[in-house]
C-alpha cells in the first residue's frame, strides 16, 4: 500500500493547490517558463553570500564554521547560524546537492534551506531571518518549519492527516486544509517513532545513508511550494506568506556539505 501511495504521490499532480502540475525530472509549470539556471555557489567560494553567527553576527567566522574546501561548502555546525544570499528571489526552482559529514551532537544531524527570507539578520532567537523552512534533519528532510515572528505576515496552508505526529501535522495529499503562522507540517512519510538522535534512520526515509549525496528541490511558484527529496515529491504546501525573500542555509549543530545550489528563474507569460 505504502509503494502504492508513493507511487501516486510522485506521478500524479495534486488536486487543491491551483492545480499546478509539477514532477521532479521533467518540471512543467502552466503560465510559466523557465529561465536561465544560476549557479548561487560558484564552486570556489562564498561570492554572493555572506554569513551570519549567533553572538557574532555578519561574516565574522573565526572558526571557520563556513568553508569551501575542494570546491564543496562545508558547514561544520560548530556554531550555529548560516550563510544568506545577498540577492532576494521570487519564483523559482531551487536545487541542492548535501550530504551529512560525521561531526554532531548526540541529537540527529540538523540543518535546513530558509526561504522567502526577509527582515533582519538573526531576527528569530538571534539566529536566523524568518522565513519559510525546508528542513533537512535526519528522518525529517522536507518537512516545513514557520521560522516566523508569530503574526500571519509568516504562514502556510497545507492538506494534512486526521492524526499529529505529536505537536506537528502530517503532510497528506487530499487531507484537511491547515494554516500555520508557527510550528511546522512534516513530511507524509515520517516514522512517527521518530527519535531526536544522531544517526536516526526512519523505516520509509527517502533521504540516503550517511555520507551519499541528496538532491533536494525546492519549488516556488507564487504562493505554492513544492519539496521533492531525490526526485520523490514529500511536502507541499500553499497560502505562502511572504512570496518572496533570501535564501539561508543553515548551521545548526552538525556537519553538512553542499556540493551544488543552483535556481533557475520561473517566468510568468
Amino acid at each position: 500500500m505504502r509503494k502504492v501511495l508513493l507511487f501516486i504521490i510522485v506521478v500524479v499532480s495534486i488536486i487543491g493547490f491551483g492545480q499546478i502540475r509539477v514532477f521532479a525530472q521533467n518540471p512543467e509549470y502552466p503560465g510559466y517558463r523557465s529561465g536561465k539556471t544560476v549557479k548561487l555557489f560558484n564552486g570556489e567560494n562564498l561570492d554572493g553570500w555572506y554569513t551570519f553567527l549567533k553572538d557574532r553576527g555578519r561574516n565574522n567566522d573565526p572558526k571557520k564554521v563556513f568553508t569551501v574546501p575542494n570546491g564543496i561548502i562545508r558547514i561544520s555546525g560548530e556554531e550555529w547560524g548560516c550563510i544568506t544570499t545577498v540577492n532576494e528571489y521570487k519564483n523559482y526552482r531551487l536545487l541542492v546537492e548535501f550530504k551529512w559529514g560525521e561531526l554532531a551532537t548526540e541529537k540527529a544531524r540538523d540543518s535546513g534551506v530558509l526561504l522567502h527570507s526577509q527582515g533582519e539578520d538573526g531576527g528569530r532567537e538571534g539566529i536566523w531571518m524568518h522565513s519559510i523552512e525546508c528542513q533537512i534533519i535526519e528522518g525529517g528532510v522536507g518537512d516545513f518549519i514557520v521560522v516566523g515572528d508569530g503574526t500571519d505576515d509568516f504562514q502556510i496552508t497545507s492538506m494534512v492527516a486526521p492524526e499529529k505526529q505529536g505537536k506537528a501535522y502530517v503532510f497528506m495529499p487530499g487531507g484537511k486544509p491547515v494554516t500555520i503562522n508557527i510550528g511546522r507540517i512534516n513530511w507524509f512519510a515520517r516514522d512517527p517513532d521518530w527519535k531526536n538522535e544522531f544517526g536516526f534512520r526512519g523505516k520509509n526515509d527517502v533521504e540516503k545513508p550517511v555520507g551519499e549525496w541528496n538532491t533536494l528541490e525546492c519549488i516556488a511558484v507564487d504562493d505554492r511550494i513544492t519539496v521533492y527529496l531525490n526526485g520523490v515529491l514529500v511536502n507541499k504546501t500553499a497560502g505562502v506568506k511572504p512570496q518572496t525573500g533570501r535564501i539561508q542555509l543553515q548551521s545548526e549543530g552538525a556537519e553538512i556539505f553542499f556540493r551544488k545550489v543552483e535556481l533557475t528563474p520561473l517566468i510568468k507569460e
